[in-house]
C-alpha cells in the first residue's frame, strides 16, 4: 500500500462478520452456501484447499466431525462482488459461548440465523445480547423456509418482543414447506421464484405498486395473495427502513430463505454487502483515544488461540484482528503486555483449517500468526513507538470443575504439554490445588470437558482421568488476607494460572458461612 488512498480503498472493501445461532438453526449450512457463492467450494459440505486440492468440512476438528457440532470458531476468507469477505463461523452450543463472545469482539457486523420453525431460542437470545452491547449491525436470516414453520408475522413480532430490536422484512415468504413458491423481495422490487424451470425465470419484476409486470400463474395462487396482504400490512403498519438504526444495531434487516436448498442466500449476501459497514474505529488505551483503520501504523489484537490445527506439526496459531494499517510479512511489532519486540515472519490466511501464507493484509482482515508461546488471548500488538492497547476481551468465571490426572503416569511429558497448550486456547480454565499442585479444570459447560478429554487423547496421546467436583463458585482472595487454614472441602483453596489464590465454594451457603467466620476477608468474583 503505497499511499493513504490505497489503504483507504483496500479497507473499504473489507466486510468482516460473525454468524451466530442456536445449535441446529443452520449456521454452518448458510456459511457453506456463502463459500459456494464465493467460488471456494465445489458443493455445500466441502471446503476446498486453495492450493492442495484437499477437501475438508468447515467443522474441521476431529471431534466436530464425530459429533456433528461446531466447538470452535472457524475463519474463512474469500472475494465476492469486489469485496474481501472475512466470515467467522462460531460455535452454536452454549458450552462454547465464551469462544463466540470473544469472536464477536473481532467483527464489524453479525448475522443471526434463526430456525423459522422454532423462532428465538435461548442461546440466540444470549448471543444477541452480546452483539447488542457492541452496537454493531445485526442481520437476521430466517432459515428453513423449505419446511413448514411458524407464521412470518409471528416470527417478526417475537424478534422484536424478545430481543427488543426493530425488525424490517427485506423479503417475504410466498408459502412455506411443500407449498413454498418463492419470496416477495421488497428491497429489490421483484419476486424470486423457488425452483424455477429456468434461471431466466428466477426473478419476476414488480411495478411501483408492487404488482407483477409479467404474466404468471402465481397471481392466481392463494399463497401469493396471502403474501401480498402481509406485505400491505407491513407497508402500512410495519417499521420504516432506517439505515441509521441498522448501523447502531437498533433495527435488523430480516431475510427469509432456505440455506439447505440455497434459496434466498445470494440475495441476502448481495444486500448484506450493500448495508454492512467497512472496518470502523477502535477505542484504545483505556478509552482515552480512538484509532482509525486508515491509520498507517499497524495494530491488532489476539482474540483466539488454536493449538494443533495441523496435527502433524503440533503448531499453535494466534488469530489476530487487524485494526489499523497494513500487515507485512517480516515486520517487527511490539507486544503491549510485555513490551517485547516480535518479528512476524509467518502469517496465514484461512479457509477453515486450510491455509496459505499471507504477504500483507489490512484493517478488517483476520490473520493467523504462528506462535511459540508469546501470545495470550486479548494481547495487543502494534508497530511504532506509541503504545496501542485495545480494550480487554470478555472472560467468564467457570461454574463446573474436575480434577485431572494422567491415566498413564509414564506419559507425564505429553500430559503436561497438552494441559498447557489446550488451556492457553482460553475455552477452559486451569487451577492448581494450593498445597499439592494437583490439576483442576474449570469450564462453563460439561461438553468442554468432553472435548478436552478427546483432544488430549487424539492430539497428545495422553488419556486423562477426570473426577468431577461439581458446580462451584470461584472467589479470589487477597494473598495478604489468606490463611491456608481457611480451606476446607466446602471451600477448596486453589491458585489460578497466574498464581493468584482463590476459593472454590461448594454452594451459596458455604460462601455465607465463610463470610460470617471471616468478615474482614474480601472476596471478589474476578481477579
Amino acid at each position: 500500500m503505497n499511499t493513504l488512498a490505497d489503504l483507504q480503498t483496500a479497507v473499504d472493501k473489507r466486510r468482516t462478520f460473525a454468524i451466530i445461532s442456536h445449535p441446529d438453526a443452520g449456521k454452518t449450512t448458510i456459511t457453506e452456501q456463502l463459500l459456494l457463492l464465493g467460488g471456494v467450494i465445489r458443493s455445500a459440505g466441502t471446503v476446498k484447499g486453495k492450493k492442495s486440492g484437499h477437501y475438508a468440512t468447515s467443522d474441521w476438528m476431529a471431534i466436530e466431525k464425530q459429533r456433528g457440532i461446531s466447538v470452535t470458531s472457524s475463519v474463512m476468507q474469500f472475494d465476492y462482488a469486489g469485496k474481501r469477505i472475512n466470515i467467522l463461523d462460531t460455535p452454536g452450543h452454549e458450552d462454547f459461548s465464551e469462544d463466540t463472545y470473544r469472536t464477536l469482539m473481532a467483527v464489524d457486523a453479525a448475522v443471526m440465523v434463526i430456525d423459522s420453525a422454532k423462532g428465538i431460542e435461548p442461546q440466540t437470545k444470549k448471543l444477541f445480547k452480546v452483539v447488542k452491547q457492541r452496537g454493531i449491525p445485526i442481520f437476521t436470516f430466517m432459515n428453513k423456509l423449505d419446511r413448514d414453520g411458524r407464521e412470518p408475522l409471528d416470527l417478526i413480532a417475537e424478534l422484536e418482543e424478545l430481543l427488543n430490536i426493530e425488525g424490517y422484512a427485506m423479503n417475504w415468504p410466498i408459502g412455506m414447506g411443500k407449498g413454498l413458491k418463492g419470496l416477495y423481495d421488497r428491497a429489490n422490487q421483484r419476486v424470486e421464484l423457488y425452483r424455477p424451470e429456468t434461471e431466466a425465470q428466477r426473478f419476476l419484476p414488480l411495478d411501483e405498486q408492487g404488482q407483477l409486470t409479467v404474466a404468471s400463474d402465481l397471481v392466481k395462487d392463494n399463497v401469493y395473495q396471502q403474501a401480498l396482504d402481509d406485505v400491505d400490512l407491513l407497508n402500512e403498519a410495519g417499521n420504516a427502513f432506517d439505515p441509521d438504526k441498522i448501523k447502531r444495531g437498533d433495527q435488523t434487516p430480516v431475510f427469509f430463505g432456505s440455506a439447505l436448498t440455497n434459496f434466498g442466500v445470494e440475495t441476502f449476501l448481495q444486500s448484506f454487502l450493500e448495508m454492512a459497514p467497512a472496518p470502523a474505529k477502535h477505542v484504545i488505551n483505556d478509552g482515552d483515544e480512538s484509532l482509525s483503520p486508515e491509520d498507517r501504523r499497524f495494530s491488532g489484537f489476539v482474540f483466539k488461540i488454536q493449538a494443533n490445527m495441523n496435527p502433524n506439526h503440533r503448531d499453535r496459531i494466534a488469530f489476530v484482528r487487524i485494526c489499523s494499517g497494513v500487515f507485512e510479512k517480516g515486520m517487527d511489532v511490539t507486544l503491549a503486555r510485555t513490551q517485547k519486540t516480535l518479528r512476524l515472519n509467518n502469517a496465514t490466511e484461512f479457509m477453515s483449517d486450510e491455509r496459505e501464507n499471507v504477504e500483507n493484509a489490512v484493517a478488517g482482515d483476520i490473520v493467523g500468526l504462528y506462535d511459540t508461546g508469546n501470545f495470550q488471548i486479548g494481547d495487543s500488538i502494534y508497530q511504532g513507538k506509541e503504545k496501542i492497547k485495545f480494550a480487554p476481551l470478555p472472560q467468564f468465571t467457570p461454574e463446573l470443575f474436575v480434577r485431572v490426572t494422567p491415566k498413564n503416569v509414564m506419559k507425564q511429558k505429553s500430559f503436561h504439554k497438552g494441559m498447557q497448550q489446550l488451556v492457553q486456547e482460553g475455552a477452559i480454565q486451569l487451577y492448581r490445588t494450593y498445597t499439592t499442585d494437583d490439576y483442576i479444570l474449570g469450564a462453563v459447560g460439561q461438553l468442554q470437558f468432553e472435548v478436552f478429554q478427546f483432544r488430549m487423547k487424539n492430539e497428545y496421546n495422553s488419556e486423562v482421568i477426570m473426577t468431577p467436583i461439581g458446580s462451584r463458585t470461584a472467589r479470589w482472595v487477597d494473598p495478604e488476607q489468606l490463611d491456608e487454614k481457611m480451606s476446607s472441602s466446602r471451600n477448596l483453596l486453589v491458585k489460578d494460572v497466574h498464581g493468584a489464590p482463590l476459593f472454590l465454594f461448594e454452594n451459596a451457603f458455604a460462601e455465607r458461612w465463610f463470610h460470617d467466620k471471616y468478615p474482614d476477608v474480601k472476596l471478589t468474583a474476578k481477579l
